[in-house]
């Protein structure tokens, strides 16, 4: 249609604007809505351009009407010709031997607002993503605010402004609460906890940042941890169900004691159970010839020789700078009566990790007591590893039932209760078994999953009668 309204002008450029929006996209993160401009058109062209449509209207009509002889009417043909060779379209209608010519449409189609839908009059309009909108019609879909910005961010089909997008879909760090910066080509580069998802900057592995010793979560700015008289960190989820020492320990051992029964697994000789410090523990298994161990940290150890540990006597207090004071420890000698001379585990631990610890080393206890010599580290750390996953399993399924049961009672039982209370050490106790079932190292991980195939195939018994004959797990 312009084409034909230029030949007709003679050259005339007159062009009516279609108002649509050039769509220039800036770069944004992989999840962003691309951000994209916006045309801002005004309707006084358009009058200009209508006045002058219907002045050649006018003339047209009249040129019609003084055609009569055959002079004209071979002008006339000879400009039909003329529109159809520049239009490619087909020949013109005729009517009685003249030429019936249709005028042209010259009326700017009607716009509506993809906001209000009513028809955009004189003034101001915008024009986006193939729609035209009125500038009060096109807001922002989390503060409902015109969108006035040359640039605007697009997610799932609603238009944002550029700072609520950010602030809705761009990732923070759960550290250090603060937008998590791009790198050089626009990404973003962020890590996240397998378990718990805490999302945080890659720089916080690198700057200091304390972990919870216990579920493994970075300090944040806004929850500050506590620090052991070891120098551990605990965060206070942890804190609430640690067990500090060890007295406060005994009930927890005779749990276990009472589980390892339940297996026809009864450990008969008495064995001294101690809550240490890290540098006792740690001195305590370079004492030990034979000893086994948790890694990377030491945080059991099942002893066979004779030496004198300090042991934590008294639970700490807190102090200022959310710091653990007073710490009461004693020194114990350990007597050899029999294959094992104690079982020692690290202090400020939550109970269901303590006793995970617990179960494991008793295996170790176990199987020196019932004479299973010179097995792998495979083999035996596998073993241990799924006794400490079945007491963990035993443990949360106890409280579950408990929590159900103690929700239907009216009146308390009086009786202790076992097993996680509360969804947040339900939780915890998914991650000790997370740790166990995730850990990569070839004795704890690969053990543990070797082990776990026998038990679940075999049976923990016949598991256990394959082990003493050929120390290995059956296939």
């Amino acid at each position: 249609m312009m084409v034909w309204l230029d030949e007709i002008v003679e050259g005339s450029k007159l062009i009516i604007s279609a108002g649509q929006s050039l769509g220039r996209h800036s770069i944004e993160s992989f999840w962003h809505g691309p951000s994209t401009s916006l045309d801002v058109h005004h309707r006084e062209d358009e009058d200009i351009d209508h006045a002058i449509a219907l002045s050649l209207a006018e003339e047209e009509q009249n040129k019609g009407k003084a055609v009569d002889n055959k002079a004209n009417l071979e002008d006339d043909e000879q400009l039909a010709r003329a529109m159809q060779e520049s239009l490619n379209i087909k020949s013109p209608p005729r009517q009685n031997g003249r030429i019936n010519q249709p005028l042209p449409n010259f009326f700017p189609p009607v716009r509506r607002c993809a906001g209000c839908n009513r028809e955009i009059g004189h003034g101001r309009y915008l024009g986006a993503a193939g729609s035209f909108w009125h500038p009060e019609c096109f807001r922002c879909h989390e503060c409902n605010r015109p969108i006035t910005d040359y640039e605007f961010s697009m997610h799932e089909n609603s238009r944002y402004h550029k700072a609520c997008h950010k602030n809705l879909y761009h990732p923070k760090c759960d550290v250090c609460k603060d937008f998590i910066p791009q790198i050089t080509d626009g990404r973003i580069e962020y890590r996240t906890h397998p378990f718990w998802e805490q999302k945080y900057c890659p720089i916080h592995e690198r700057d200091g940042t304390p972990r919870c010793c216990s579920c493994e979560r970075m300090e944040s700015r806004d929850a500050k941890y506590v620090t052991l008289d070891d120098g551990r960190k605990l965060c206070l989820e942890c804190l609430n169900f640690s067990i500090m020492d060890t007295t406060e320990c005994q009930p927890l051992y005779l749990d276990i004691q009472e589980f390892y029964e339940g297996l026809n697994m009864k450990v008969e000789q008495p064995i001294p159970l101690l809550l240490v410090e890290r540098q006792a523990l740690n001195e305590a298994m370079e004492g030990e010839k034979n000893g086994t161990h948790h890694l990377p940290e030491t945080r059991g150890l099942c002893l066979s020789e004779e030496q004198i540990i300090r042991t934590v006597l008294k639970r700490p207090i807190m102090g200022p700078g959310n710091r653990l004071i007073d710490l009461k420890t004693g020194p114990h000698r350990l007597v050899r009566r029999c294959e094992v001379t104690a079982i020692l585990i690290l202090y400020g631990l939550p109970r269901l990790l303590t006793g995970s610890i617990l179960a494991h080393e008793m295996m170790h206890a176990w199987l020196r007591l019932k004479g299973y010599r010179s097995l792998n580290p495979e083999v035996e750390e596998g073993i241990c590893q799924v006794l400490g996953h079945m007491w963990l399993d035993s443990e949360i399924i106890s409280g579950a039932s408990t929590s159900i049961a103690s929700s239907s009672s009216s009146s308390p039982t009086g009786s202790a209760k076992k097993g996680p209370q509360t969804v947040t050490e339900r939780k915890l106790g998914d991650f000790f078994k997370h740790q166990i079932e995730s850990d990569s190292s070839p004795a704890y991980g690969d053990g543990f999953r070797a082990a776990n195939r026998a038990v679940d195939q075999h049976g923990l018994r016949r598991t256990l009668d394959h082990m003493r004959l050929t120390g290995a797990f059956p296939h």
